[in-house]
């Protein structure tokens, strides 16, 4: 059976259609959830695309976080079920804290748009398993809200727990604690990420490569086999 993934739309979601055709590609069927979906359509796992979601008014995130689908989408996360965050979407995460710290203004206050070098820190969550850590990968980056702040108690944990998922490499693009891109909680089926995998699946698009493609065939891999 095929293995099924939503992708949430919120109002100002930019890169839905470009989830769907990554998770497409990776070889499972996206699935549309939109915003005030009670129910999350029993799919396997969710994505949280990136965008403005709601304008990024009052916070990135910040009101999103209350929309319908999260209600069901809080409840099964902490059951297990494997979601990723993509830039807005890691925005969210954060909101809704499923995963620690929080989101802030890059510390240059301008947007950005870079192919961006990230380590790979975390190769066993359930979105970076077809990873090796250590690895050295190239993802599109595009943000104003992209600098990653927790206090240090929470920056601490991280860092001992082996839950920074990724990490910049040669510059700082916005001015993170750590210069951390990303992080997974606990259990390792959430995890959230500022740069954007799904446009660097094709190597006609993004940064020419498909850096980004194992997050979706690690995903996939995870469900067949579980």
């Amino acid at each position: 059976m095929t293995a099924r993934i939503g992708v949430v739309t919120f109002p100002g979601s930019l890169d839905d259609r470009d989830t769907q055709r990554a998770i497409r590609l990776a070889g499972a069927e996206p699935v549309a959830l939109w915003h005030k979906d009670k129910d999350l359509k029993q799919v396997d796992a969710v994505v949280l695309c990136g965008g403005f979601s709601y304008g990024d008014y009052l916070r990135a995130g910040a009101i999103a976080r209350f929309s319908p689908v999260m209600e069901p989408l809080l409840e099964q996360a902490k059951a297990g079920l494997p979601v990723l965050g993509i830039c807005n979407g890691f925005q969210i995460l954060t909101e809704a804290h499923l995963l620690p710290g929080t989101m802030l203004r890059n510390n240059h206050l301008h947007f950005i748009c870079r192919d961006q070098k990230l380590r790979v820190e975390n190769a066993e969550t359930a979105w970076t398993s077809d990873y090796t850590a250590g690895q050295e990968i190239h993802i599109p980056l595009k943000n104003i809200d992209g600098q990653y702040v927790a206090d240090q108690h929470t920056l601490d944990a991280l860092e001992a727990e082996g839950r920074v998922a990724f990490r910049y490499l040669d510059v700082n693009p916005n001015g993170s604690n750590n210069d951390i891109a990303g992080v997974t909680n606990e259990a390792g089926n959430v995890v959230g990420l500022m740069p954007h995998p799904e446009h660097a699946v094709e190597p006609l698009i993004g940064t020419g490569r498909t850096d980004g493609l194992p997050f979706f065939t690690s995903i996939l891999k995870k469900l067949v086999n579980a």
